[in-house]
């Protein structure tokens, strides 16, 4: 595929990811925030939320689910995506709330603080999977909405970055674990790292039951 064939690809790929988004500028909505969690599954440290409301001329390229990318592709796409937006906003909730009331309503609680801290009032908000039924904002959930909705993918990379960075400084105090490079996930060398040292502050107990 030539380079040319590329980018005709992504601005296609593009116009797809904007469906939802065209759909409610259509009807005369003009702030939607798409909002995203990562951190759902990861043995230690908090999960992250970001809500993003997005211009209707966003014309970024490369915007996609922030798995399907590389870090480097993240961080930079992460810097456009925060000079270009409207607004975003980051929710963080950290291991010992999610202890107490677990992580689905942990990653609700995350979600509602991104909303909360963006600087504008979204009209709407597109949501990956969930619903949040004490937000009084008119809403939709898109079942993998990350690989969907414009606004979606753009604040899975902001909160992946956010946490990714959060986990790497963390490292710095709990080498014991690679934080580093796992970023919390139960891979062998943070498991190891459990037997050996024990668990720390960022560790979720109630993700450990059968080791702690």
């Amino acid at each position: 595929m030539t380079k040319e064939e590329r980018l005709e690809r992504e601005k296609l790929r593009l116009i797809e990811m904007k469906v939802f988004e065209a759909e409610l500028y259509e009807q005369g909505v003009k702030l939607i925030a798409g909002i995203d969690e990562v951190g759902r599954g990861p043995l230690a440290g908090p999960v992250v939320a970001a809500a993003v409301i997005l211009p209707e001329d966003f014309d970024v390229l490369g915007i996609d689910d922030s798995k399907k990318l590389s870090e480097k592709k993240r961080e930079s796409l992460s810097v456009l995506i925060k000079e270009k937006a409207l607004a975003y906003g980051i929710g963080i909730i950290d291991n010992q709330i999610i202890d107490e009331v677990n992580i689905l309503e942990a990653t609700k609680l995350a979600m509602k603080q991104a909303i909360e801290t963006l600087d504008r009032k979204p009209e709407y908000i597109l949501i990956d999977a969930l619903t949040l039924k004490d937000v009084e904002i008119p809403q939709k959930g898109i079942i993998k909405g990350d690989s969907k909705s414009l606004s979606i993918a753009a604040a899975s990379i902001l909160a992946k970055v956010t946490r990714d960075k959060m986990m790497v400084e963390y490292h710095l105090q709990f080498p014991h674990y690679v934080f580093d490079q796992n970023k919390g996930y139960g891979t062998k060398a943070h498991y190891e790292g459990i037997r050996s040292h024990g668990i720390c502050e960022l560790h979720r107990k109630t993700f450990l039951k059968g080791i702690v």
